[in-house]
């Protein structure tokens, strides 16, 4: 399973977790780099001193390499240069321009990756120096940057930018989906939902029943959930906000049903109807009528399992495919 990913970060597996915004938490990054993938943790909105202690635990947990993720949408100098002092070993970016970035880590000889939804932004992100890029496909959950399928967006940003690693993302949740990615020319994968159903993942139960029951219709492309980051595409679980909404004619922000209207409590305070938030363990309330992040993969999640055991559900089984894909051709 070793790929030039694997040679770029000193990871084992080329199984890279999604950083999935308030989901991730020290113990599932170090999880899996434990288990020889690379973990990830996103720490975009957490004031700096946080951010340092995040990494300190994460640290604590794992003496292999891990990510740490920064939404380029927002002010980031100040957490970058928390990230880079504590050794962080891979930074990745997104929704933004790295460029201005790239000098500190690289003089920290840390190694960047910046998700890209097409093979312009791809190209650009080799001329300014990203050592690898994530092509994310629209099925991938949470934030989506473009509006191009995996599969097409993949094979055009790998032939745009070999020999430089591409990790594909967007509705990869298994074996049977890496191996695919890697057929198309993918040094590696980007799998956030199927981590959500990892034990380690702080999402509230009621969340995580949800994903595990979906089908894989159950997912919306939409930019409904705008509280605290407006105009960004996403990928969320139908429910019943979404439902009010559309059946009330999907009206403009601010005319939308029960706008303003507290949904819930706890972690960050008062959850507001169309909130961009993930429903955590302490969340109370209308869990249901939150942001229920997910991709369209979410059909492929069974039950509640730790990410160690993910990681190498889905590298035996790519192995699998990959060793059975080799004796049928060789007939």
């Amino acid at each position: 399973m070793k790929t030039a990913l694997c040679n770029l970060l000193g990871i084992e597996l080329p199984i890279v977790q999604a950083p999935m915004g308030g989901a991730t938490t020290p113990e599932l990054a170090a999880a899996v780099s434990n288990a020889g993938g690379l973990g990830s943790l996103a720490l975009s909105w957490h004031p700096p001193d946080a951010v340092r202690a995040v990494i300190r635990a994460t640290r604590a947990l794992t003496e292999r390499p891990f990510a740490v993720n920064l939404v380029l949408a927002f002010p980031q100098a100040e957490r970058l240069a928390v990230c880079l002092e504590e050794g962080v070993p891979v930074i990745s970016f997104f929704w933004g321009d790295p460029e201005p970035h790239l000098a500190a880590v690289r003089a920290r000889a840390a190694k960047s990756l910046l998700t890209v939804a097409s093979a312009a932004q791809a190209r650009r992100a080799a001329e300014v120096g990203i050592d690898a890029v994530v092509a994310q496909g629209w099925e991938a959950g949470g934030h989506v940057l473009g509006d191009v399928a995996t599969l097409p967006l993949v094979r055009a940003v790998v032939d745009e930018v070999a020999p430089m690693p591409v990790i594909a993302a967007g509705g990869i949740t298994d074996g049977r989906g890496m191996a695919a990615a890697l057929a198309l020319g993918a040094a590696g994968v980007w799998i956030g939902t199927r981590f959500l159903a990892a034990s380690e993942a702080s999402i509230h139960p009621e969340y995580r029943r949800r994903l595990i029951e979906a089908a894989e219709t159950a997912t919306v492309h939409t930019q409904l959930f705008d509280g605290g980051w407006p105009g960004a595409p996403h990928r969320v679980l139908r429910n019943s906000t979404y439902e009010a909404w559309e059946k009330a004619g999907r009206p403009a922000p601010g005319h939308r049903p029960g706008e303003g209207e507290t949904l819930a409590e706890g972690g960050f305070g008062p959850t507001p109807r169309y909130a961009a938030t993930t429903p955590g363990p302490a969340t109370r309330g209308d869990i249901e009528a939150l942001s229920l992040w997910s991709g369209q993969g979410v059909a492929q999640l069974r039950r509640e399992q730790p990410a160690a055991e993910i990681v190498r559900e889905i590298a035996g089984e790519a192995r699998a495919v990959a060793a059975s894909l080799a004796g049928e051709l060789a007939l």
